[in-house]
């Protein structure tokens, strides 16, 4: 009975538990706000926002259990204000001397920099301390240049041990001031007189890396991935990506609970964009794709590219969009450790197919991550796995590249170093504030300068930053030729070489000279002119007797500039028929691709989608008319006066477009002859015609102000397809399809 009265002396009380909350008091800061993910219950974070150039006391809060906010708000009113940005203390500076001397130094704050007598100034002599919190520039070091290695400087924050720089000598650094060290805490000066890992620097918790900044750097290393054939040794690689290169990328998306739903949706934008990157080179690495929480989600396995027929690329994107941040429930740890051991598994499988093709793949980490792991345990030993596994002995070579990007609102800084890849002059772990311009970030990254080979590239910035049509059409030329008689003619041209210009032969008259002639290239460069050339079966008074005061059969001309222009974003050619390179870009495989294949791959409807350029940059659309709706688009030829049959001023070699079917077509307009008519394919810009006549001039009447075609105007532009044999005499240095695989006649 004692028992049963103890049992039941209390009686449940009435009515559901109050829900847990934090307090709202101490929470708001001056000079800027917070959002909370989850009002004031338990685990929601608190972010706090200061404008440009301030940061706030503490990145982020989080609601406990217990109803009180880590950290918790301070007492103070100091505490709770968005402060100005400082840099790092510069003056660890050896050998000379820092201007001016100051405790702190804020943001557009210039320091400059000298060095004693005998001392020799390397990297920047100025510096300005930038919004993020990192300094302008490189770092600036005073050497008389007497050891083995260069002297390895003193980053802005950090303190060094070690001034011999011989054969075998070390340094080592630590930041200071709460400052996280990023980057190689140790360095060792090598025979070949570089010091080993990665220069370090110190970074405050509100630091972070620029998308420009990060375009850079994470773009050089990528880039070599994709342009550099793989050497025996692998001297100098970083990543590497050849035609035939054997390559595995692996990409882990944090899905846990300390990553909010914007931070997942733009990082998985980043990763598709930089898929999409890489799939408009030659080349077609192996995937794995996962997204990680306390489970790790398969998005695309790796193995099947070994198995099964591999996920194609459409696919890769479409599984990636549908996965549904919002089902994973409430409760979602972080299992860093897990993710690295599902590569690592990934890795030892492949392994198994073919050890000697495996010693010579490349492999690439890319994860996006806070770095928050509050489960699994350290991640470290899985990642000293993966180097064993793909380095062996060597822990030197350079076939396992390991990047973090950190995002989030509450980064663990010190922890992605720790997991990232440290090689001299490269940098693999990147903090990113602003993922939403990553997009334009990844546009940017890749070396346009190296990847000469690679026509049509070009950027679309279809997220929130681009800048619109001069990357969009980088091959686009303007040209103005002034005739003897005083008169100028307008045209436009296109890069297809970086030597040449395509362009219509009717833009030229007899007496004209290369010096009548002015290139205005789309980067706004004038090149000087060397030659021209039109095709041998242009003569526009061909069929003069015959009452045909104009007939523009052949209606094509290239014009040879003095010197190769050099290859960028701004400046490139454009994909033409009958090339290798045009095979590629199309995805045709094979030694035996015919012009045939690349025609029926580009003009696989009757009605096909094609674009060209006013010469003010203005996108315009026109309907390619083929097969059975050739003809009647001929036949608005006979509009023309005088004309009674269109096959008077048409040939096979001309291509039509215009008119209302299936849509009202844009009209080309005086000014646009010469112009390319293109397709885009694979984001490749492939030229397929240049504009040559229409019907009328539309463009001119005043009611038609959107400079639209009509019921019996249509536009006609010369084939490329159809002049093979004149581009393969000039254009020497491209690659083109043996000729009886390529016959002009098709």
């Amino acid at each position: 009975m004692c028992l049963l009265s103890l049992i039941t002396v209390s009686a449940p009380a009435l009515g559901a538990p109050s829900e847990v909350v934090c307090p709202e008091i101490r929470l708001s800061i001056q000079g800027g706000n917070y959002t909370l993910s989850k009002d004031f219950r338990v685990g929601s974070v608190l972010v706090y926002h200061c404008p440009t150039g301030y940061f706030p006391p503490v990145s982020t809060r989080r609601c406990q259990k217990t109803g009180e906010w880590n950290p918790p708000p301070s007492t103070s009113r100091r505490g709770r204000q968005c402060k100005l940005v400082t840099c790092p203390d510069p003056l660890a500076f050896q050998h000379g001397s820092v201007f001016p001397l100051q405790d702190k130094y804020h943001v557009n704050d210039t320091t400059t920099y000298e060095c004693v007598s005998d001392y020799k100034l390397t990297g920047s002599p100025t510096r300005t301390c930038q919004a993020n919190g990192k300094w302008s520039g490189s770092t600036p070091i005073c050497s008389h240049n007497s050891g083995h290695c260069p002297d390895p400087g003193i980053p802005a924050g950090s303190r060094r041990t070690g001034n011999n720089f011989l054969i075998g000598d070390t340094v080592t650094y630590r930041c200071e001031d709460k400052l996280t060290l990023v980057g190689s805490s140790e360095r060792t000066c090598q025979e070949n007189g570089e010091w080993t890992g990665q220069e370090p620097e110190c970074y405050y918790f509100y630091t972070f890396d620029t998308p420009e900044e990060i375009s850079m750097v994470f773009g050089n290393s990528l880039e070599t991935s994709l342009m550099t054939e793989m050497t025996g040794e692998q001297e100098g690689k970083k990543i590497k990506l050849a035609a035939d290169a054997n390559l595995h990328i692996y990409i882990a998306l944090d899905g846990s609970d300390s990553i909010d739903v914007d931070a997942f949706n733009n990082s998985r934008q980043v990763i598709k964009k930089l898929i999409e990157q890489i799939s408009f080179y030659e080349v077609t690495p192996k995937y794995d794709v996962v997204v990680f929480a306390t489970e790790v989600t398969p998005i695309v396995n790796i193995r099947d590219y070994y198995v099964r027929t591999p996920t194609e690329l459409f696919r890769v994107i479409e599984d990636l969009d549908k996965f549904d941040y919002n089902a994973r429930g409430d409760d979602v740890g972080t299992d860093i450790a897990k993710a690295f051991h599902h590569i690592y598994s990934q890795m030892s499988w492949i392994r198994t197919q073919n050890e000697t093709k495996f010693v010579n793949s490349s492999h690439v980490i890319i994860m996006f991550t806070d770095g928050e792991a509050n489960m699994g345990g350290n991640p470290r030993p899985k990642i000293e796995q993966i180097k064993y596994l793909i380095q062996g002995n060597k822990p030197d070579s350079n076939n396992l590249d390991i990047y973090m990007f950190g995002v989030g609102d509450d980064i663990q800084k010190k922890d992605l170093n720790s997991f990232a890849t440290k090689r001299p002059g490269e940098k693999h772990v990147f903090y990113v504030e602003d993922l939403d311009k990553l997009h334009v970030t990844f546009d940017k990254m890749l070396d346009e300068s190296t990847s000469v080979g690679l026509c049509g590239l070009h950027k679309d910035y279809a997220f929130t930053g681009g800048t619109g049509a001069p990357l969009r059409h980088p091959w686009m030329a303007e040209i103005a030729i002034r005739h003897e008689n005083g008169h100028t003619s307008n045209c436009m041209g296109s890069l297809v070489t970086p030597r040449f210009i395509l362009t219509a032969a009717h833009c030229f008259q007899f007496e004209d000279t290369q010096r009548s002639v002015a290139v205005t290239l789309n980067s706004g460069k004038i090149p000087a002119v060397k030659n021209f050339k039109l095709h041998e079966g242009y003569n526009i008074t061909a069929k003069r007797s015959k009452g045909v005061k104009e007939f523009y059969d052949y209606d094509v001309a290239l014009i040879e500039l003095a010197q190769d222009v050099k290859i960028s974003a701004l400046t490139r050619p454009v994909c033409i028929p009958g090339t290798k390179e045009t095979s590629r870009a199309l995805k045709l495989a094979g030694d035996d691709v015919t012009c045939k294949q690349q025609e029926d791959k580009l003009f696989n409807n009757e009605y096909e989608q094609a674009l060209f350029l006013s010469p003010k940059k203005k996108m315009k659309h026109a309907t390619i008319k083929l097969g059975k709706k050739t003809q009647p688009c001929f036949e608005a030829a006979k509009n023309v006066k005088g004309v009674t049959h269109y096959k008077e001023l048409l040939t096979e070699r001309f291509l039509c477009t215009g008119g209302l079917e299936p849509k009202t077509d844009d009209a080309a307009c005086k000014g646009e002859s010469g112009g390319a008519l293109f397709l885009e394919r694979n984001k490749r810009s492939i030229q397929v015609g240049v504009i040559s006549w229409g019907v009328s001039d539309v463009c001119s009447e005043r009611e038609n102000k959107q400079k639209k075609s009509t019921a019996k105007h249509r536009d006609y532009h010369i084939s490329l397809f159809k002049v093979q044999q004149f581009l393969k005499d000039h254009l020497t240095s491209l690659e083109f399809i043996d000729q009886q695989k390529c016959p002009e006649s098709l």
